[in-house]
């Protein structure tokens, strides 16, 4: 119901907005209005949780410029720094220092640096010291210079002790001990040994330096039963001295079959070392 205010009405305006004033109001069934249903609520959403804290300033993140060996874990909004040593052969030694360059260095340093290696490691394999029970910490450092020594000396002595054919005598003694060397270490990796081709070659010729030194007083002292006391107590001595590390290379159940090859080879050394006249 609507009033509309028309100017040619007697009634002024005043009285006519008086009466709409007093007019009864409207009944509800009129003034109902259709509300359309109100939007169902939402489910609550997961928040993320904000702080506003900022790292200390002693944290580092794994990928920051830590230093190497150093790893970092955020537990539970802590930080917990683990060190972790980290040496050139892999975890749990210490950074070993910085290797000498041998480019640059004076030859006599180098050569220092040699026959300090050959000396340490031929106490290590010929001579009684508590490493030798441990085979794993022996020759680690191992050398072909003090082999190729022992080698060449023995073959050099012999050819002086002959009176005839020097250098055939030099050129067998070299052949025979070159490639038994090769032949039993090639032995000991077939037997599945666990060793290095170089650290075996390495170990037997360190090995002869005993029948080195049997065959340097055979030629001083030329008496055959000299010879045979001097090459078995030599022979006795190179053998202890190969024996822990070869059959500590191999399974025991083949330890003979690695050691076997070797003793055949020093007694042909011996034998060699008798003959020569």
């Amino acid at each position: 119901m609507s009033h509309t205010l028309h100017p040619s009405s007697p009634r002024s305006d005043m009285d006519e907005i008086e009466t709409l004033a007093r007019a009864p109001a409207p009944s509800s069934q009129a003034a109902v209005s259709i509300v359309p249903a109100a939007r169902p609520a939402s489910p609550p959403r997961a928040s993320i949780p904000i702080t506003s804290s900022a790292l200390p300033p002693a944290a580092k993140l794994p990928f920051s410029s830590a230093p190497p060996g150093s790893a970092s874990a955020a537990v539970s909004g802590a930080i917990v720094s683990v060190s972790v040593p980290i040496g050139s052969g892999g975890f749990g030694g210490p950074e070993p220092a910085a290797a000498a360059n041998t480019l640059t260095e004076p030859v006599w340093d180098t050569v220092k640096r040699d026959l300090h290696r050959v000396v340490s490691n031929l106490k290590l394999v010929v001579f009684p010291n508590p490493f030798r029970e441990d085979a794993g910490k022996a020759l680690r450092d191992w050398d072909l210079w003090g082999p190729f020594f022992f080698i060449v000396s023995l073959g050099l002595i012999l050819s002086w002790s002959a009176t005839t054919e020097k250098s055939q005598v030099f050129a067998v003694a070299f052949a025979v001990l070159a490639a038994g060397a090769i032949v039993l270490t090639l032995n000991v990796l077939l037997l599945g040994g666990h060793i290095i081709f170089f650290q075996s070659l390495s170990l037997l010729g360190y090995c002869l330096f005993p029948l080195d030194v049997g065959a340097l007083i055979c030629m001083l002292k030329d008496s055959v039963v000299l010879k045979i006391v001097v090459v078995t107590v030599t022979l006795a001595w190179s053998s202890w001295a190969a024996y822990p590390f070869m059959s500590a290379a191999v399974n025991p159940r083949r330890k003979a079959l690695a050691l076997y090859p070797v003793f055949l080879m020093y007694i042909s050394v011996g034998c060699l070392i008798i003959a020569v006249d």
